[in-house]
């Protein structure tokens, strides 16, 4: 795929995860949270201001006393060197093992040959200065709330002596004593948690435009258009219903209950391009394939084949992969009889067909797994069964194993029109289509086109709403033979059965206009 996304599409792709980038925010935000309520330590500040001048008193001279504010300030910055000092951190050390315990002191610091060490404390302290003032403002913080108190006033009991040995110059006193807070200061536990979440978040965005950047699989017709040059049949959005994969049965068909009406729609837009891709071909026999198992191959291949047969075509599908069949499950057919007992002449080949499956749709299931599946497709005899059943039937369909996986689709080449490649969405990488184009090309298949699968659209059914009930107008009573499913009279006969309610009312409606159109003539 092109390796670049703009604005648009970026904010499309975004907007289309935000499940995903909620969910990363939640779960970074929950783990913040856990974390800092359960592991990290409760740390507690206490604060202490001690005011520097450079002379011991004011006079009455103002441009003295300026100079005397303007010297102070001067200072502060040499002060908080000097107090910063491993020598008065020392210093406060021995104090505070005097006045604690060793576990009150290991708890806030470390601890070697009965010191702790000045590195430990350093951190613990913040000097700062307010703008325009002499203060020194002192802020500790430690786990353990009388030791932030008494770091402080250690502090101020023993900084004017190392001032005064250090500089020289001027004097700091403390203007009050530091007091003891037992309200802890960190964690901030919102505040950890918005930002766990935050991060979380804007994480999951990084690996979703990550992940959608380097995505090779398959998203777009109007690329697959593009890069092969190859008609794109159709689209097929994705479904399945309940029912079905309760009885862990992935093979939806038209003709099941609740089928969503864009996938009905699908089907006869593939009908109607499927007609139009075999127009210039005198037999209208066809296979249909994908690059790998599990795109949705053989479903799409009933799902056709059934829509071909609701347009008034009379049908033909063959479940022509002999490794690996599913028709005869999808159908509910016996499968003892079909393609490879006919092609191995051990039956008639009217007995290898289950006939009127549905209205116009006759099917013949793969038969016994034979030990040489590909040598039967090109034999002699597969091409004569081809020809006959061409004469028989209006389209002959063959669902055919994946191109990549076997040979067998591609040895059908010199008997068909062509081959429909099945890709699902999502799944079927640029890797996978181009091995198989290079096969079909190699063994001088004609390509018809692309049908792509399982596509997941936004706002499911929000178009198909519209087409049906704004646009259109359908009564809610005239339906595919499921509740809100419109027929479509002028497409084709048999898409489905009309509500046998609305029939009556209908022919009552007709009766009553009768009816009063008599009593007036009575009348008259």
């Amino acid at each position: 795929m092109d390796n670049y996304i703009d604005l648009k599409s970026l904010i499309s792709l975004i907007l289309s995860k935000w499940w995903l980038i909620l969910l990363a925010a939640l779960i970074g935000g929950g783990a913040a949270f856990g974390y800092s309520k359960l592991f990290m330590p409760l740390k507690y500040r206490s604060e202490l201001a001690m005011y520097v001048q450079s002379y011991t008193s004011f006079n009455e001279n103002p441009d003295h006393n300026y100079n005397n504010i303007n010297n102070s300030k001067q200072l502060i910055n040499t002060y908080k060197k000097v107090l910063k000092d491993k020598a008065v951190l020392n210093d406060i050390g021995d104090h505070l093992i005097e006045s604690f315990s060793p576990e009150v002191i290991s708890k806030c610091f470390t601890v070697s040959n009965g010191k702790i060490s000045p590195d430990s404390i350093d951190p613990c302290i913040s000097l700062d200065s307010p703008p325009d003032t002499s203060v020194l403002s002192m802020t500790t913080i430690t786990k353990d709330p009388e030791v932030s108190a008494a770091i402080c006033n250690y502090m101020a009991l023993v900084a004017p002596d190392y001032i005064e040995r250090a500089v020289g110059v001027g004097e700091i006193n403390a203007i009050d004593t530091a007091r003891v807070s037992y309200n802890p200061v960190s964690p901030n536990v919102k505040k950890n948690a918005a930002l766990g979440a935050f991060a979380a978040a804007f994480l999951a965005v990084v690996l979703i435009i990550l992940v959608d950047f380097f995505d090779n699989t398959v998203k777009e017709t109007e690329w697959l258009n593009e890069k092969y040059k190859k008609a794109i049949i159709g689209e097929i959005q994705q479904f399945d219903l309940e029912k079905k994969r309760a009885k862990n049965d992935k093979h939806v068909k038209l003709t099941d209950k609740d089928v969503p009406f864009s996938v009905v729609e699908s089907y006869k837009s593939i009908r109607t391009n499927v007609n139009f891709a075999l127009s210039p071909f005198e037999k209208k026999v066809f296979t249909i394939s994908s690059t790998s198992p599990a795109e949705g191959k053989s479903t799409t291949s009933a799902n056709i084949a059934i829509a071909l047969a609701q347009g008034g075509s009379k049908v033909l599908l063959i479940d022509g992969d002999l490794r690996k069949s599913v028709q005869h499950k999808i159908f509910g057919v016996r499968n003892r009889k079909g393609l490879s007992t006919a092609i191995g002449k051990m039956a008639d080949l009217d007995e290898c067909i289950a006939k009127d499956v549905m209205e116009n749709l006759d099917i013949m299931p793969a038969g016994p797994i034979p030990p040489n599946p590909s040598e039967l497709l090109a034999s002699d005899n597969m091409t004569s069964i081809l020809e006959k059943l061409s004469e028989r039937y209006s389209v002959v369909i063959i669902d055919t194993p994946p191109v990549n996986v076997v040979t067998d689709s591609m040895e059908l080449a010199k008997n068909v029109s062509g081959t429909i490649m099945v890709v699902r969405y999502g799944d079927t990488t640029t890797d996978d289509i181009d091995e198989a184009m290079k096969k079909i090309e190699f063994s001088n298949m004609n390509m018809l086109g692309f049908i792509l699968n399982g596509v997941k659209v936004k706002h499911k059914g929000k178009y198909y709403s519209k087409y049906k009930y704004k646009y259109y107008k359908y009564d809610k009573g005239y339906g595919y033979g499921y509740e809100g499913q419109p027929d479509d009279d002028d497409d084709e006969e048999g898409d489905s059965q009309v509500n046998k309610g609305s029939r009556k009312k209908n022919t009552n409606k007709g009766k009553n206009k009768k009816n009063k159109s008599k009593k007036k003539k009575g009348g008259k």
